[in-house]
């Protein structure tokens, strides 16, 4: 409950190490998860690993077919086989980045990223998916045009190769005011000049809808007119990144009716911290929510 993703995707870079609970495994059989009501089929429906991961990989593939789910965000290779033996997609793939703070707006980090990033591209590829997580990185005293100019530089020495391999790499959205401080990549403004700059359909962005509305608000309005840059979306509850149910601000039904609206294909993924005991619960009825 009090893990951060910043704790939490480090171990998930080779591919997210399964923490096996045998006590679990009951707990989240398909007869107890199974979905009430078949789901309308307009949404491609995610969750991401790394807020259930009191569970193993396999537990929470169990749950996540047996509501009626598709994929599931942020796994690397080495649980590829795992989501593939329960027909999941990886919706959104991680693994090449160094972390949340060292990303590609800095120079000296571009050596290892350009590397890593070659390298997974291909694997990427080859496993049949398409989405590779990216960030920007931290500010540390940047100003704007100089992170732009920096993430150009770099990023546009790995989009041959992706746009080659049908790799699409997904620059995430974080708030610097509560979760991610100095996080340079924290408004739509500037994810969207970066895309248009490298202009390239193999770069987008992921809209986190938590993270976006701590730092600019104005969602639904926000999407509509950025959607050509959207590749990928991210649910939460604010305040605190929990449920995302009537405790919170977000009214999550107007806004996923929206993001249908503009013909977004791909994939919603719940990245939501449970606080209820039943987390299967809690995810059963984000999906309720969210299948508009």
């Amino acid at each position: 409950m009090n893990s951060t993703r910043r704790a939490v995707i480090k171990t998930l870079l080779a591919g997210t190490a399964a923490i096996s609970t045998s006590s679990m495994t009951a707990s989240y059989t398909a007869s107890e998860t199974k979905f009430p009501y078949k789901l309308k089929g307009n949404i491609n429906h995610s969750v991401c690993r790394w807020c259930f991961n009191d569970m193993s990989v396999e537990e929470l593939c169990q749950v996540a077919s047996s509501l009626g789910m598709k994929a599931i965000d942020l796994v690397g290779p080495k649980d590829w086989p795992t989501l593939k033996k329960y027909n999941l997609y990886s919706s959104m793939c991680n693994g090449a980045e160094i972390n949340l703070t060292d990303g590609w707006n800095t120079p000296a980090y571009h050596p290892v990223l350009i590397k890593n990033y070659m390298e997974m591209i291909p694997l990427v590829a080859k496993a049949g998916y398409k989405n590779l997580i990216c960030f920007s990185g931290s500010r540390r005293g940047m100003d704007d045009e100089t992170g732009l100019k920096n993430s150009v530089d770099g990023l546009k020495k790995v989009m041959a190769l992706a746009e080659k391999q049908g790799v699409v790499l997904v620059m995430e959205l974080l708030n610097s005011k509560v979760n991610h401080k100095d996080y340079q990549c924290d408004r739509t403004s500037w994810g969207v000049e970066l895309a248009k700059r490298i202009d390239s359909d193999n770069f987008k962005l992921l809209y986190d809808i938590y993270h976006m509305q701590i730092n600019e608000g104005d969602v639904i309005r926000t999407i509509r007119d950025n959607h050509a840059f959207i590749a990928h979306y991210h649910t939460a509850g604010v305040p605190g990144r929990n449920e995302i149910d009537d405790t919170q601000e977000l009214h999550y039904p107007a806004i996923i009716k929206a993001i249908k609206e503009t013909g977004f294909e791909g994939y919603v993924a719940q990245e939501f911290i449970p606080l209820q005991p039943d987390k299967v619960a809690s995810l059963r009825k984000a999906l309720e929510i969210c299948d508009v």
